[in-house]
């Protein structure tokens, strides 16, 4: 009996079969310029793509990443390939192609037709390094990556892309590579021997927590029980050092700067929360989708508590890093800061501000920004960004109902974002997105420049089309009638959303 082909093979097979047997389809002759949007499911359709593909791939223009096998149907896969022209990456140009055995199911993508550049650069690494540092930006630790960045009208220039640190934020740039003019900027900070030990939580409640007992006799908060290095460091209220860590500039000292507690019976709340709930939220991903972590492969997770003291959010530091306050973001790399929250008698769009750390959707969501940037790797600005957002918000939400009874109220899971530290209601409602004038439908969508685009303005499209899908209801704006599958069979809605954004998302 002949055994079915591993994924990783079928993939093998399936891009062979690309390059060697279909004839060209006449539509695929017809010369374009610009972006091409390719989604192919019916079996004409993706006889109508495979001459393009093919012709990429011979050439050099399509170049695979990985295969990664389906985690819900073994005979299948999931293939990516990343656009180049003349050996330099097309920012944004991929294929996504699903697979079973050797015959290709679906491809999705979005590829940069008739692409005439030529990719030496005028401008230096050094040169567009300093362009940045005009813009008083600090560039990080890594290399400027050479690309082609698709603009307006089909026209495509070479650029320098680099991140780098501005008071109060973590940005992408892209520099022309013949001027060294700023073409394009966005922020790119995704804003939210085993020893257990017992602690105190934000809202009062009591947990167990994962630690290591230190040479010098304290316990540390580094857990030693889950596969990845899971770490919560207390950066003591100082803006600078924290900076200085999330700029690449400085390493942080697991001997010095880890949070700490002397008896094992932990007092510092924010610690707490934060240590426990990422480590509940790897749990959740591996035990709800048998997924290892942020990158499936154990990455490490860092949180940061304490980045800045309350008293200093009226200071000039403080108002440069506002995200410290009233705020939680996700920095690349596994890292997460989490804010402090408001002074008392401070607040914010009506409502008081407690420590970020202490809500379980607001850590779930930060750390579901690592799952997208190992996947999709979703663009953090546009209808991208909010779905980025959008898929962070329906982890925490998911994370919430795995480990708390619904209902209202502390501690209990609902459809409502942040509500545990952000009073009253939190910051964003699922159910319905207009309590925060938030869209609900994509008719309706936000279409302009503020939000980075609207990354959580219009995160509730896909959110309360998420809600629906469980809880059942009618869409106000299309007047829609759903019929949820319920909050018993959730897992089921849960399943699909996690599915699509990592695996079929081009």
């Amino acid at each position: 009996m002949l055994r079915r082909l591993r994924p990783v093979m079928a993939a093998a097979a399936a891009w062979l079969l690309l390059t060697t047997s279909l004839a060209p389809h006449p539509e695929a002759q017809v010369e374009v310029r610009g972006p091409v949007q390719i989604t192919a499911g019916a079996p004409a359709e993706i006889r109508q793509w495979t001459p393009l593909l093919e012709g990429m791939l011979r050439g050099g223009e399509l170049r695979r990443r990985p295969p990664r096998p389906d985690r819900v149907m073994s005979v299948r896969s999931h293939d990516r390939a990343d656009q180049y022209h003349r050996g330099v990456r097309v920012f944004g140009g991929d294929v996504v192609l699903q697979m079973e055995s050797a015959q290709v199911l679906s491809i999705f993508g979005t590829l940069h037709r008739g692409v005439d550049l030529d990719t030496a650069p005028v401008i230096d690494e050094a040169g567009a390094l300093a362009a940045v540092e005009r813009r008083g930006a600090e560039p990080h630790l890594d290399a400027p990556e050479l690309v082609v960045l698709p603009r307006d009208a089909g026209a495509y220039l070479l650029a320098w892309r680099i991140r780098a640190t501005l008071p109060g934020d973590i940005r992408q740039f892209f520099v022309d590579a013949r001027t060294g003019a700023v073409l394009l900027d966005f922020s790119d900070v995704k804003s939210q021997v085993p020893i257990i030990g017992t602690g105190t939580g934000v809202l009062g409640d009591q947990k167990k927590l994962s630690v290591r007992r230190a040479v010098n006799g304290q316990y540390v908060a580094e857990d030693g029980r889950r596969p990845p290095t899971l770490r919560t460091y207390d950066m003591q209220g100082n803006i600078t050092r924290t900076v200085d860590f999330l700029s690449g500039r400085v390493n942080l000292n697991p001997a010095t700067e880890l949070a700490a507690d002397a008896d094992n019976n932990w007092t510092d709340v924010m610690a707490v929360d934060a240590h426990v709930y990422s480590g509940w939220t790897y749990d959740f991903l591996f035990k709800r989708f048998n997924r290892r972590g942020l990158d499936n492969g154990d990455v490490r997770i860092v949180s940061l508590v304490h980045p800045a003291r309350r008293e200093d959010f009226s200071t000039p530091l403080g108002s440069q890093w506002p995200l410290f306050f009233a705020n939680a973001a996700y920095f690349g790399s596994g890292v997460v800061a989490y804010g402090v929250g408001l002074p008392p008698g401070v607040t914010a769009g009506g409502r008081t501000w407690d420590y970020m750390s202490g809500a379980l959707d607001i850590v779930a969501h930060e750390l579901a920004h690592g799952v997208t940037d190992y996947t999709s790797d979703l663009i953090y600005l546009n209808e991208p960004g909010a779905l980025n957002e959008a898929f962070s918000d329906i982890v925490g939400t998911s994370v919430e109902f795995f480990y708390q009874p619904a209902g209202t109220g502390p501690l209990r899971a609902d459809y409502l974002l942040g509500e545990d530290v952000v009073r009253p209601n939190g910051i964003r409602s699922m159910a319905d997105p207009g309590m925060f004038g938030h869209p609900d439908h994509y008719a309706i969508r936000y279409t302009g420049t503020a939000d980075n685009g609207g990354v959580h303005i219009n995160s509730g499209i896909a959110n309360h089309a998420f809600y629906l899908a469980i809880e059942g209801g009618t869409n106000r704006t299309s007047g829609m009638a759903v019929l949820g599958v319920g909050g018993v069979n959730r897992q089921q809605i849960e399943n699909v959303f996690y599915r699509a954004f990592t695996e079929l998302l081009p």
